[in-house]
């Protein structure tokens, strides 16, 4: 039903169901960890009207274990990525986990997810400083490698008097790829999710 991804090293598949709508994943090493993604796996979907609020929780033997909301996942957004290196520990508030069984490893936190109505999850407000922008930090990526691929399509560009005739290999105008990548970062801009249509 649902994957967790960890700073890009760790896939996780394997939550924990802790009730009939709540779900956990472990994440040992924790400290050491900037950004946790959430998503669905695509075999499940939430039922009509649901979604799933994310929760964090470090372990902190003294104040018990307390949860941040961070964010939500929901069918029409099956996925989010978390900042979770500016939490801190023993803040949050009301949670629907309950007092539920701390990993006893002190670098080991937790990731759970909470299937609740829509129109609660609209109501929630995450803590300060976790979400990060999919939109804002997909746009920087694509246009990362935007300019990454021109820089490097330009890197073998000859001119016609430089180029020897092989038949072996076809030549693209470095003109086609700009232009190519000047379209590209226009619809971008228009909407970063176009090319999802």
């Amino acid at each position: 039903m649902f994957g967790c991804l960890v700073a890009g090293r760790l896939v996780q598949t394997d939550v924990q169901q802790v009730s009939t709508d709540k779900f956990v994943f472990n994440l040992p090493d924790y400290e050491n960890v900037n950004h946790v993604v959430v998503f669905m796996l695509g075999t499940v979907p939430f039922p009509a009207g649901m979604g799933g609020a994310v929760y964090f929780s470090f372990p902190d033997p003294a104040v018990g274990q307390v949860w941040q909301l961070l964010g939500f996942i929901t069918n029409e957004k099956p996925s989010a990525i978390f900042r979770i290196s500016g939490l801190k520990a023993g803040e949050g508030g009301a949670h629907p986990f309950g007092m539920m069984a701390v990993p006893q490893a002190p670098s080991v936190a937790q990731v759970g997810v909470s299937i609740e109505s829509l129109d609660l999850l609209a109501q929630q407000t995450p803590v300060s400083n976790s979400a990060v922008s999919t939109v804002d930090s997909f746009t920087q990526f694509t246009q990362k490698m935007l300019e990454s691929l021109y820089n490097f399509t330009s890197s073998f560009a000859l001119s016609q008097s430089q180029m020897t005739p092989n038949p072996s290999e076809m030549y693209v105008p470095a003109s086609s790829i700009l232009k190519w990548y000047e379209n590209f970062q226009r619809r971008m801009m228009q909407n970063p999710n176009f090319w999802k249509t």
